[in-house]
Parts: C-alpha cells; sequence; structure tokens
C-alpha cells in the first residue's frame, strides 16, 4: 500500500511523521477543487453539454466562465448532486471556501450517499479549522466506504489531538480490520499508544507495521526510540541497524547508533560506525578522535584533532582535546605547549589551567602549578572555578586542609555553591572528620536535590559507618533512578542491601554494579562477601581469587576467605 501523510494541519501532532509522498486531502487548497471525475451528469443534452464546456473552461485556467456555466447548468438541473459538487471543486480552485462549502452541502442534500462529495466536505472543513464538523463527515465516507485509509486517520488523529485515546484506538482498530494490510494503520496505533504511556503496546504495533513494510523508515526509526526509552537497547541496535540496510547514510540514525555503541562500551563498533559511514564534517571528525581517545589509541587521535586544527585554528574544544591526547600519552611537554595556546577568552582556559597545574607537578615544579592556580585568583576572585581546581590540586597531593583553606579564601556566598560544598565533604571525609563531610553532603542535596553524585557519596557513607541504613536507601535508590546505568551507585545501593542483611537484594545489585564497573576491585570484592552470605561459594571463590592478583596488599585477607569459600564449597 502506498506510504501516505496527513494534512499539514495535523502535523503539530505527529512526531515525526513520514513525509514523502502526499494523500489527496494534504494538497493546497486550490487543488482540492481539481475536477477528477471524468463521468459526465446525467440529464439532458444541454446540461450535459455546460458540464463539458465548463470543464474545458477549467482546464484553460477561466475558473469564472467555468462557473458561470456549472450555475446555468444548476438552473437547468437544479438536483443534480453532480454539477453542485463540481462547482464546490471550482470555487475551492478560486479559494472561496465558503461558497464551495455551501456547494457541497448542497451536493449532499441531495445525495447523502455520495462519498466524493463527503469527502471533499469534510477536507474544506478541516481547512476552515472546523474539524469536529468535518469528522463527522469523515465516519459517513468510512460507513459508505470502509477502503478510504486516510479518512480513518483523520479522524483518529482529530481524536488524539482531542485527547480521546480510545476513540483513537477504535478508529485505527477500525482501519487495520478493514485493511489488514495498512502498515499506515499499525503505525499510528503504535504512536497512539506511545501518547497513552502504554510502550509495551506500542511497541508491538510497530512490530506489526514493519512486518507489512519492512522499508518503513519512520517506524523502524520510532521502533528503535521506543525500544531506547524502555531499556532495550540490543533491540535499538538492531532496529537501527535494520534502518541502515535500508538507507545507509541517514544521518540520524547513525548517531543513534553510534551512541548506543557508546553506552554500550562498544567503542570499536562505534568508530567503525562513523569511520565508514559518518561523513567528513568537523564534527564527524571530532567525535573519531574522541573515540580514539577513549581507546587509549593516542597517536591516531592526535592526527584527527591536528587535521581538525589546521582547517579551524580557533577550534578551542579540539586543541583541549588535542591537549588531554598528549597528556594522557605521557609527553608531558606536547600538552603543556597546547593547553597554553587556549585563550583567556576561551570556555575551555580555567580547565586548561588546571591541566597545567598537574602536568607542572609531573616535571616536579607543583609550586609552579599553584602559582599559575592563585594567579588566576587573584585577577578573578569571583571565579568558583579557579578555587575548585587549586583545591582539587591540593587534594591530589593529599594536603586536604589546604585544599579547604582554599576554598574558604572565596566569598561566603560562593562557598554556598554546591560544586564547592560537594569537593568540600569529599576532603572532610578523607580527614576522616565524617560528620562534617555528611554535613556537606546534606547541603548539597538540599540545594540540589538530584545531584546523583552527592546523593551516592552520602547514602555510601552511611553503610561503610553501619549508621542510618533505611536513609541511605532512600537517597541511593534516588541516585540510581536518576543514573540507573552508572556501576558505583549500583555497588552503593548493593552494599547497603548487604549491610542491613538484605543478601539477595544485595547480590542482585552487585551483579549488576561489576559488570558496569569494569571489574572495579571494590566492587568485585562486594559481590564476593554477597555470594558468601548466601552461600554461593563456588561463585565467590574466582572473584576472591581475582582480586589477590589485583590487590597483592590484600594477599592475607583475601587467602582467609579463600580458604573459608573452599570449606564451605567442599573443595581441597
Amino acid at each position: 500500500m502506498t506510504k501516505k501523510c496527513l494534512p499539514l494541519l495535523f502535523l503539530p501532532l505527529l512526531i515525526n511523521a513520514c513525509a514523502t509522498e502526499q494523500a489527496s486531502v494534504s494538497k493546497p487548497l486550490a487543488d482540492l477543487g481539481v475536477i477528477t471525475a471524468p463521468t459526465p451528469p446525467p440529464g439532458g443534452g444541454k446540461t450535459m453539454y455546460l458540464f463539458a464546456l465548463a470543464r474545458l473552461r477549467a482546464a484553460e485556467g477561466d475558473l469564472d466562465a467555468a462557473q458561470v456555466l456549472l450555475r446555468e447548468g444548476i438552473a437547468a438541473d437544479p438536483n443534480s448532486a453532480f454539477l453542485h459538487h463540481t462547482s464546490a471543486q471550482i470555487y475551492l480552485q478560486q479559494n472561496r471556501p465558503e461558497e464551495a462549502l455551501a456547494e457541497c452541502q448542497a451536493a449532499i442534500g441531495i445525495d447523502p450517499s455520495s462519498v466524493p462529495a463527503q469527502l471533499l466536505c469534510g477536507n474544506i472543513l478541516m481547512t476552515l479549522q472546523r474539524e469536529k464538523e468535518a469528522v463527522q463527515h469523515y465516519k459517513k465516507v468510512i460507513e459508505l466506504d470502509p477502503s478510504k485509509e486516510d479518512v480513518y486517520l483523520h479522524v483518529a488523529i482529530y481524536y488524539l489531538k482531542s485527547f480521546e485515546y480510545e476513540q483513537a484506538v477504535d478508529t485505527l482498530k477500525a482501519l487495520v480490520k478493514a485493511s489488514p494490510d495498512s502498515a499506515l494503520g499499525y503505525y499510528y496505533l503504535a504512536k497512539t499508544y506511545e501518547q497513552m504511556r502504554l510502550p509495551k503496546e506500542a511497541l508491538s504495533y510497530y512490530k506489526k507495521a514493519i512486518e507489512i513494510k519492512p522499508d518503513f523508515e519512520q517506524a523502524l526509526i520510532e521502533m528503535g526510540i521506543s525500544q531506547e526509552t524502555q531499556g532495550l537497547i540490543p533491540d535499538a541496535i538492531d532496529s537501527y541497524k535494520d534502518l541502515l540496510e535500508i538507507n545507509p547514510n541517514n544521518a540520524n540514525v547513525i548517531q543513534h547508533l553510534v551512541q548506543l555503541y557508546i553506552q554500550q562500551k562498544r567503542l570499536d563498533e562505534a568508530l567503525a560506525l562513523l569511520q565508514q559511514k559518518g561523513g567528513r564534517s568537523l564534527e564527524n571528525s571530532r567525535k573519531i578522535g574522541l573515540l580514539l581517545l577513549e581507546l587509549e589509541r593516542y597517536d591516531e587521535a592526535i592526527k584527527v584533532f591536528q587535521d581538525i586544527l589546521k582547517a579551524e585554528p580557533d577550534a578551542q574544544q579540539v586543541r583541549f582535546y588535542l591537549a588531554s591526547a598528549f597528556e594522557e600519552k605521557e609527553d608531558v611537554d606536547q600538552a603543556i605547549e597546547q593547553f597554553q595556546m587556549i585563550p583567556r577568552d576561551s570556555a575551555y582556559y580555567l580547565d586548561s589551567l588546571g591541566h597545567l597545574a598537574y602536568l607542572y607537578k609531573e616535571k616536579g615544579h607543583p609550586e609552579k602549578g599553584v602559582t599559575l592556580l592563585l594567579e588566576e585568583i587573584a585577577k578573578q576572585p569571583s571565579r568558583i572555578e579557579a578555587y575548585l581546581h587549586l583545591a582539587g590540586f591540593y587534594e591530589s597531593m593529599e594536603q586536604y586542609q589546604l585544599g579547604i583553606n582554599t576554598l574558604k579564601m572565596m566569598d561566603v556566598k560562593l562557598q554556598a555553591d554546591p560544586r564547592v560544598l560537594f569537593r568540600l565533604g569529599i576532603m572532610y571525609d578523607k580527614l576522616g572528620q565524617k560528620e562534617l563531610s555528611v554535613d556537606m553532603m546534606k547541603k548539597v542535596i538540599a540545594a540540589t536535590p538530584n545531584d546523583a553524585q552527592a546523593l551516592n557519596y552520602l547514602g555510601y557513607t552511611y553503610a561503610e559507618m553501619g549508621v542510618n541504613l533505611d536513609e541511605a536507601l532512600t537517597y541511593l535508590k534516588k541516585a540510581v533512578e536518576l543514573k540507573p546505568d552508572d556501576g558505583f551507585i549500583l555497588d552503593s545501593l548493593g552494599w547497603t542491601y548487604f549491610k542491613l542483611k538484605r543478601y539477595n537484594d544485595a547480590v542482585t545489585q552487585l551483579e549488576r554494579a561489576v559488570e558496569l564497573s569494569d571489574g572495579d576491585a571494590i566492587v568485585m570484592g562486594h559481590l564476593a562477601d554477597a555470594y558468601c552470605a548466601v552461600h554461593a561459594y563456588k561463585k565467590a571463590l574466582p572473584l576472591y581469587k581475582k582480586l589477590q592478583k589485583m590487590e597483592p596488599e590484600q594477599s592475607a585477607e583475601l587467602a582467609e576467605k579463600i580458604k573459608h569459600c573452599r570449606q564451605e564449597a567442599g573443595e581441597k
């Protein structure tokens, strides 16, 4: 079945609706009046002659003459629904919708069973934004001719605009019953269920639309987005890959797929896709460079960033990435040179100073980094970022009190910034001042209730202290809602369940945490302990063995745990 779209009048209601082929009712107002029926009107020879002559004048573009001839014909045969309908069409070509409507209604008054007249009347009323009246004519069309796919869609969209979802569903189900091969019917059923927030039902109808029309691009992309929203990432990836088989250069789909590969940490696939199909734009090159950087292919990343800077020497973001690539490669001198080239008016200037401070420390001159940041603070005492960089620099040297003193240097009002409070909380914690750390984190949460990192930090602190565990659970559940794929937040939640002796819940969260945290030693240790708590010693044992290699300083403690697991598992 031909793919169609609805009139422009409805486009705000339809997200990403198809836009390749238009149905007849989506034409401009004048086009609605084109005389399409070749059958001559009933009646005598004079009426037939006047109708034929009117068609000829209309074809020549003389619409006024055509209308005069039709009026004469109607005077001779006032009960001709066909002539009234034809007159309505010509009025539309003259951009006179009110007169067209009157003629159409006259035709319907004579012959209520006229599908063309009922349909045209509905279309005219839609152009006049009298949608409720238009729908009544469309429903009559459906009653007279159930094969009119576009008409069902118009009615359904009207109900959607009116938030009458059940009526929209009923209309679309009637469409697919009358036309089981209507891919558009199933597609709009899916869209309706999306608006009703019933994503599983929506997904089933997207699949049905695609079964009927495998190259239905819009349905495929909408299904992919729906799968993403539902967390069905592998399915979404498959949908987008199918789309690229149909349209290999769909930039929107390529970017969706790249982002999903990145989320799944399938960086090599993301890189390959961008290199093969992403095009040669500077933006695409920037993304390729970042992926190479993440994959630790530093020389290749450096080459990409250098090529971009040849074309755009003032691309300071790219220069920042280039400097970072040199820094990761441990080419300290080149990194310093690139960071120094970032001008003061760049959004990356203060971050570049922070990196420079660390690089000076690497070269054995930490005082140079301190001086650089203190000078910036003196120049811009109201910029929080410079204080944060200096405090972080002291923190990296384990000079926590100096870091705290740095943040206390700024204006009292600036100290209330959540970023400052968070940093203070971390350094108080490292000094062993847990109460002050907790107080800072609570202030962060009071100022920014959806700060997932502060929620996590406070929840995990309580879990480690073994206090306020129910409160910790509340904080951590919210943090997980905000960042469901953060392995370290899931670890905090799992460890809190462990402390609450809800060991099965702990295992569930910690297994996912290990998967998402790239085998972090602490997270792995938590999971191993949770396995022991549920007597899954054979699962705990390989984790403890792996940890013994990763954390040799804890070898003795881990050896005891390994011995215990072997005994409980019945191993020698």
